[in-house]
């Protein structure tokens, strides 16, 4: 008997051990627990994987509809502007018409007031002169004629 023989009676001994002590049946549940984790942890990375290019097309969605929709409100603020400037222009426009037609209404006033003081200087000026004639040339008697006809023109004229 040689060491060969004690260490092959070594081995012997020791694969009965494990085999009443079963451990390759716990070697084996330790492997298919352990193969079973990592098809579950597969199984969820690719769960989470389908999730995030889901979220990620939706956030491509989203931007897609948050980019249409600003220019969509761009499009509408260029809109509302031009409708402002066109209203705006169109009340300067009325507001021009409105003070170029006060202003000549003005203007046509002062025309006719200053008409009307020419007139009334110029009836002045004729009264005035009237007067002095009348004052130097009539006599008492051609005086009291005139009032009187001048009298009776004034009458026929309110009637």
């Amino acid at each position: 008997m040689d060491a060969t023989f004690w260490a092959f009676i070594g081995l012997v001994i020791f694969l009965a051990l494990l085999a009443y002590l079963k451990v390759p049946g716990m070697i084996g549940r330790s492997l298919d627990e352990r193969a079973a984790n990592i098809a579950k942890e597969l199984d969820e990375a690719r769960t989470l994987r389908e999730e995030a290019q889901a979220l990620l097309a939706e956030y491509h969605r989203k931007r897609k509809e948050a980019e249409k929709e600003a220019g969509e409100i761009v499009a509408s603020a260029q809109r509302e502007a031009a409708a402002l400037l066109s209203d705006a222009k169109a009340k300067s426009e009325e507001y021009i018409a409105r003070r170029n037609k006060l202003a000549e209404q003005k203007i046509a006033q002062a025309e006719s007031d200053a008409v009307n003081q020419v007139r009334a200087s110029a009836v002045e000026i004729a009264v005035a002169a009237a007067s002095t004639l009348i004052a130097t040339k009539v006599d008492a008697k051609t005086a009291g004629t005139l009032f009187k006809s001048s009298l009776e023109q004034v009458k026929e004229n309110f009637n």
